[in-house]
């Protein structure tokens, strides 16, 4: 786990990182889930419940992918705000609506998850994907968006998980270590970051962990689903 930084240093380490593999991020996530990253994004953005002509929030949004996804949902009427640390990922995200169809529903704040620079009670929803492990306090930045969300609103996580099954588990685990800092050198020449990608995934908690913590941060009717065998989790709570 050499690629992981102290918890001071955290968020330092992420931001520099996400900057310098920004131009390939969402063509390694489609190679890396197989093309299974759009449907995942879809099935979060159903979880959440946000109807057309509401309002958004997806929490490090990095290229605004999940914020695109958001968008759709809420239609021309709706309000989807994306926000990231990295302001590399962010004009990446401007980059890639600029031909959107409801890209006049989207803004996007450069700010810190820690920190929502919203006011409380503002979104119908807030996402996070691939966020969560790259927070120095999870619960911290889960509290942060059940603060930000109505009452009544979900706030859901879509990240890596916990593989179920022990012989799968350890074999997904020795490909990822592999694959993914090779491709990572290939297509940007930065294998050291991808080597955080996995390492971060690896050590981040178990879906039914961060359940947990949804429920200490203050949610409601929290609950896991995991997919593709537990590679990847949804972990959602609703704000009473």
């Amino acid at each position: 786990m050499d690629s992981l930084p102290s918890k001071e240093n955290k968020a330092k380490y992420v931001q520099e990182t996400f900057n310098s593999i920004a131009k390939n991020y969402d063509l390694m996530n489609t190679l890396m889930s197989l093309g299974l990253d759009k449907s995942w994004r879809r099935l979060t953005v159903k979880r959440s419940e946000l109807k057309e002509g509401g309002k958004g929030l997806d929490v490090c949004c990095g290229t605004g992918m999940l914020t695109m996804e958001q968008a759709r949902v809420a239609g021309s009427a709706g309000k989807i705000t994306g926000l990231d640390f990295s302001e590399n990922m962010l004009d990446v995200a401007w980059q890639n609506i600029r031909d959107f169809e409801f890209k006049d529903s989207i803004q996007f704040v450069q700010g810190d998850a820690m920190d929502l620079p919203f006011e409380n009670n503002k979104f119908d929803c807030a996402t996070v994907g691939w966020g969560l492990r790259n927070v120095p306090d999870i619960l911290k930045a889960v509290r942060e968006m059940v603060r930000v969300v109505k009452p009544g609103g979900k706030v859901i996580s879509l990240d890596m998980a916990q593989p179920m099954t022990p012989v799968f588990r350890e074999f997904y685990w020795l490909c990822f270590n592999k694959v993914v800092p090779a491709m990572g050198k290939l297509l940007s020449g930065n294998k050291k970051a991808y080597g955080y990608l996995h390492d971060s995934a690896k050590v981040f908690v178990h879906q039914k962990e961060l359940a947990g913590i949804f429920a200490k941060a203050g949610l409601v009717e929290t609950r896991y689903l995991n997919l593709c065998g537990g590679v990847v989790a949804i972990v959602e709570g609703r704000k009473p």
